[in-house]
């Protein structure tokens, strides 16, 4: 059974003075709305990359521009949904200075963010329900990078 922790925001460890990015294609459409009313309820900034209405399209056009405002530091850090999250995180990876990483349970969300300094977070809509997908992003919010042993390997992602 999964623990419910969504209610209690904490603060983030991302800047609270940057937008949060977020982008879907078709299949996280829905989840994509109700995570963007729910940040906006707890004060957060959001930079909404589409879907706009939803209809069947190609997930890389919105993955490229959730990574390029991360990138960019346009916006703190960002959040992609999809059928499976795979495309959106193969994407989202190839952009520089991009660590998304495919989060299913909360604990590889807290990893992503201690072990990788993950950046992007994408969630798999298919797979997850809805109430789980906004407690991966608090986990993912609240979880600072641990450095040292791992800061060396996360230098070596970059070529």
């Amino acid at each position: 059974m999964h623990q419910v922790i969504h209610a209690a925001f904490h603060m983030s460890v991302f800047s609270t003075t940057q937008p949060i990015a977020i982008g879907c294609d078709h299949a996280g459409f829905e989840y994509k709305t109700s995570i963007i009313s729910w940040l906006k309820e707890n004060g957060h900034d959001i930079k909404d990359f589409g879907l706009y209405q939803n209809e069947s399209v190609d997930y890389p056009d919105y993955a490229h521009p959730v990574a390029e405002a991360v990138e960019n530091k346009s916006a703190s850090f960002g959040i992609l949904l999809c059928g499976s999250a795979n495309g959106v995180c193969m994407t989202a990876n190839k952009h520089q200075g991009i660590r998304a990483a495919l989060c299913w349970q909360l604990e590889i969300a807290k990893l992503a963010r201690q072990h990788n300094n993950a950046n992007i977070i994408c969630i798999p809509a298919r797979f997850v329900a809805l109430p789980y997908a906004k407690d991966m992003v608090t986990v993912f919010m609240d979880t600072a990078f641990e450095a040292g042993r791992h800061a060396k390997r996360v230098d070596k992602i970059s070529c």
